[in-house]
């Protein structure tokens, strides 16, 4: 039997954030530029991106899309009011427990929907993007004619800029690593297909099956009442 996991809203903002961010990574070092020096536009179908024009305008495509999809899931967010990504006090402390868990050194505690660890990652990877967007912007409003910035606020508008991809990169390492812990490695193909084992579930995830066996009964009991 499936449990379902995630729905089709947060699905596509899943894909669609992934796929910004990874076009975004390409064009933004393409700027530098390395691509050139390092033959990379000598790969078949790939000789524009030494083109600084040509990286440029898809890193803005690119840019534009990650605004949208970051608004989208905001609001999505704040309509369907579910809230379980958001960290909670105590996940640092759980996921030093699910880290501990894995080489035997602790018991792995229930979890909802979302382990501990991964609410932390939601938190780093959106105050990131949010630090890329606001700073991005800026980028893009000097460029405009008629508007000047101080040599200082220049210099420092790139050094947040790309400390924050440092820092985005890192996360999206970190989070693609975990998934070589075997554990992890149902909740991959939840995010495309919308559903887990339910096995899964039940023996990793306590907190939220108990939280689906509740939503269930209340179903149920509507159901009962109505007729």
């Amino acid at each position: 039997m499936k449990i379902k996991r995630h729905n089709l809203a947060i699905r596509f903002t899943h894909w669609v954030t992934a796929t910004s961010i990874f076009i975004l990574f390409f064009s933004g070092f393409g700027q530098m530029p390395v691509y050139k020096r390092y033959f990379v536009d000598q790969l078949p179908g790939l000789a524009w991106s030494s083109d600084f024009l040509a990286t440029l305008h898809l890193h803005y495509l690119a840019a534009m899309a990650l605004i949208f999809v970051s608004v989208y899931y905001v609001t999505y967010l704040i309509v369907s009011k579910r809230w379980d990504i958001i960290p909670r006090r105590g996940d640092f402390k759980e996921s030093l427990q699910i880290f501990a868990s894995m080489v035997g050194l602790a018991e792995e505690p229930e979890n909802d929907k979302y382990l501990a660890e991964q609410r932390l990652a939601f938190e780093v990877t959106a105050f990131s993007v949010m630090a890329l967007i606001v700073t991005g912007i800026f980028k893009v409003y000097k460029n405009l004619p008629g508007v000047e910035f101080s040599s200082g606020a220049v210099f420092w508008l790139a050094q947040i800029h790309n400390l924050f991809t440092v820092i985005l990169l890192f996360s999206i390492i970190v989070h693609l690593a975990a998934f070589f812990i075997k554990a992890n490695r149902p909740l991959v193909i939840s995010m495309f297909t919308g559903y887990i084992d339910k096995g899964y579930v039940e023996r990793r995830h306590a907190v939220w099956w108990a939280k689906l066996n509740q939503e269930q009964d209340r179903s149920e009991a509507e159901v009962l009442s109505a007729e």
